[in-house]
Parts: structure tokens; sequence; C-alpha cells
């Protein structure tokens, strides 16, 4: 099996989960704890940048580095999870 074929089956078990409980125990099963707060932290990030925070702002309010804010800039500007996602 291919790995975006592994991908895609990961992407169509998580379409099927319909309850947050249910999520967090596939991600405890998926993820380290680490893992999951860094997630956490990305999509914290974006909201803030979603919502007209400036770069300093959103380091100061999250616990992230400028390198993976970067990343989570470009992402809420040009790609697809964040804005069709999370409300602005």
């Amino acid at each position: 099996m291919s790995n975006l074929e592994k991908r895609l089956k990961l992407f169509e078990m998580l379409a099927k989960i319909d309850n947050a409980r249910d999520i967090e125990y596939l991600f405890e099963d998926l993820c380290t704890k680490k893992e999951i707060s860094n997630m956490a932290e990305r999509l914290y990030a974006a909201e803030l940048l979603m919502k007209g925070n400036t770069y300093n702002q959103v380091m100061s309010q999250a616990d992230i580095s400028s390198a993976t804010l970067s990343r989570v800039s470009q992402c809420v500007q040009y790609g697809n999870g964040y804005s069709r996602l999370l409300e602005k």
C-alpha cells in the first residue's frame, strides 16, 4: 500500500467519526501527547491569525515557534483546511 493510500485510509476513518470523544480516543492511540498538544497549538494560532491578531500577539498567546507560526500563517492564507473549518 502506498503512502498516499495509507493517508487516504486515515482521512476516511476520521470522516466516519461523528463525535469528539471518539476522535480523542483515536488521536491518543495514534499520537503522543506532545504531538496532540502541538496540533492544538497550531489550531489555536490559526484561529488567532484569522481573527486579525499580529504575529507578535499570537506568539505571546500561543506556545508556538516563529517557524511553525509562519507555516500556520501560510496555510491560513493559501491552504484549504483552516479557512474551511474555522470560523472567522
